[in-house]
C-alpha cells in the first residue's frame, strides 16, 4: 500500500484536499469516484523523493497523447469503431510506450469499460483534464468531436509553450557563453599577468588583488562551486515545495515589471482556451472552471480563480466576480462579460485566448529585445572591469619602476 494526495471536487461544486492509502492512483480513483467526487489531481505523498521517482519512470510525452489524440479523432470520423481505431494505432506505433498503453486501454474497453475509466486507469498518464473531457464526449455521443477539440487545444498549449521555450534559447546561449568567457579569462589568462606583477614586486591594486582573488577561487576549488550550485538548486526546489513559500515567490513574480505581465497573459490565454473547450465539450460553467484553473501554474491567479468559484456557487456569474477579484487582464474581463450577456461564453473565451496568444507572443520579443542588450552589456562591462584592474596594476608597476 502507498499514500497518495488527492484533489477532487464534490458534486456541488466543493474543491476538497487529501491523503489516502492505495494499492496505486487507479486505485484510489476508484474510491473517490465511489464516493461521489470528481478526482482532479493525484499523486504518490513523499516530497521530492517521489517526484524525482514519477520523473525516472518511462511515461507518454505530451508530444505522444497530442499525436494519439489527433489519429484517434481522424480515424473515429472515417467511421472505424473505437476498439478498431486503437487497434489500428497500436499496429502502426514504433514507440515501446505508446504500444503498451494503447494495448491496455483496448483490453480494457473490450472488458466493457468505456474509454473514460480506461483513460483514467492509466496511473495518470492522462491529465485529469483530458480524461473529463473524453467523458463529456462520451454522454453526448460526439467523441471524435470532442478529440479534436482536445487536439486542437493540446496543439495550441503546446504551441505557446514552444513559444516562450524558444524564444529564451537565445538568451540562455548569450548568458552561457558570457560566464564561459569570463570564466576563461580569470582561470587561464588572468594568473599569467599574476606571475608578471610578483617579479615586480608591487603591491596590488584592491581591483587586482580582487580579480586574482576571484580566479584563484575558480581555479582551485571549482568543485566546490559546482556543489554549491546543485545544493542551492535542491534547496530552492525544496522551499518552493512549501505552499506559503511558493504563494510568496508567485506572488512576487507577477509584480516584476515585464516578466509579470507576461506570465499574466500566458496564464490567461491558456486558461481562457482551456475553459472554452471545456464549454464547448458541454460541460457545466462551475464544473469547468473548477477544472480549468487546473492549468494555471501562478498561486495569486488560481487563488482569484478559486475565489470566483465561490461566488459562481451562489449564482453571480462569472465576469463579476473575475472583476472584483481582478484576475485577468482588463480587456479579458470586458469581453467575457459581452459573452456571458449575450450566452456565446465559449466561443468569447476562444477569442480571447487567441488575442493573449498574441499579446504573449509581443511580450516575449518585447523582453528580448530589452534583454539581449543588457546581456551584451554586462558581459562587456565585466570584460572592461577585469582589463582595467589589470592595467591599474601595470601602470603602478611602471610607476614604482620610474
Amino acid at each position: 500500500m502507498a499514500r497518495f494526495m488527492y484533489k477532487a471536487v464534490k458534486l456541488d461544486g466543493e474543491e476538497i484536499e487529501g491523503e489516502q492509502e492505495a494499492v496505486d492512483e487507479a486505485a484510489l480513483i476508484a474510491r473517490l469516484q465511489g464516493e461521489g467526487l470528481i478526482p482532479l489531481v493525484t499523486r504518490p505523498a513523499g516530497g521530492l523523493r517521489a517526484r524525482l521517482a514519477r520523473r525516472r519512470r518511462k511515461e507518454l510525452s505530451t508530444k505522444d497523447i497530442e499525436v494519439l489524440t489527433r489519429q484517434l479523432a481522424t480515424l473515429l470520423e472515417s467511421g472505424l469503431t473505437l476498439d478498431r481505431s486503437l487497434q489500428v494505432l497500436s499496429d502502426l506505433g514504433t514507440d515501446e510506450v505508446v504500444i503498451r498503453v494503447l494495448a491496455d486501454l483496448q483490453d480494457r474497453v473490450r472488458g466493457g469499460a468505456t474509454f473514460s475509466a480506461a483513460l483514467e486507469a492509466q496511473g495518470g498518464q492522462f491529465p485529469k483534464l483530458y480524461v473529463n473531457m473524453v467523458r463529456a464526449g462520451e454522454a453526448s455521443g460526439a467523441l471524435d468531436e470532442v478529440l479534436t477539440r482536445l487536439a486542437d487545444y493540446l496543439e495550441r498549449s503546446a504551441e505557446l509553450r514552444g513559444t516562450v521555450s524558444s524564444a529564451l534559447v537565445y538568451p540562455m546561449i548569450l548568458l552561457f557563453v558570457a560566464g564561459l568567457s569570463v570564466i576563461l579569462l580569470l582561470v587561464f589568462v588572468v594568473p599569467q599577468f599574476t606571475v608578471l606583477f610578483e617579479d615586480m614586486g608591487a603591491a596590488l591594486p584592491l581591483p587586482t588583488q580582487i580579480v586574482v582573488g576571484t580566479g584563484d577561487l575558480f581555479r582551485s576549488y571549482w568543485w566546490a562551486l559546482l556543489v554549491v550550485i546543485a545544493l542551492a538548486a535542491v534547496l530552492i526546489e525544496r522551499w518552493l515545495l512549501d505552499p506559503d513559500n511558493r504563494r510568496r515567490f508567485d506572488f512576487r513574480v507577477m509584480s516584476l515589471p515585464l516578466f509579470g505581465d507576461l506570465i499574466w497573459k500566458m496564464e490567461t490565454a491558456r486558461f481562457c482556451h482551456t475553459l472554452s473547450t471545456l464549454l464547448k465539450n458541454g460541460l457545466p460553467l462551475l464544473s469547468g472552471l473548477n477544472l480549468a484553473k487546473q492549468v494555471i501554474s501562478n498561486r495569486k491567479i488560481g487563488e482569484g480563480l478559486d475565489q470566483v468559484g465561490e461566488d459562481l456557487k451562489h449564482g453571480r456569474g462569472i465576469a463579476g466576480p473575475l472583476q472584483q477579484h481582478e484576475v485577468l487582464p482588463q480587456l479579458a474581463q470586458q469581453m467575457i462579460r459581452v459573452g456571458e450577456e449575450s450566452g456565446t461564453l465559449d466561443a468569447m473565451l476562444a477569442k480571447v485566448a487567441d488575442i493573449f496568444d498574441r499579446e504573449t507572443r509581443t511580450s516575449v520579443q518585447r523582453l528580448l529585445t530589452l534583454l539581449e542588450p543588457l546581456l551584451i552589456i554586462g558581459l562587456g562591462i565585466i570584460v572592461a572591469g577585469i582589463i582595467i584592474s589589470i592595467l591599474m596594476a601595470i601602470l603602478g608597476a611602471n610607476d614604482l619602476v620610474f
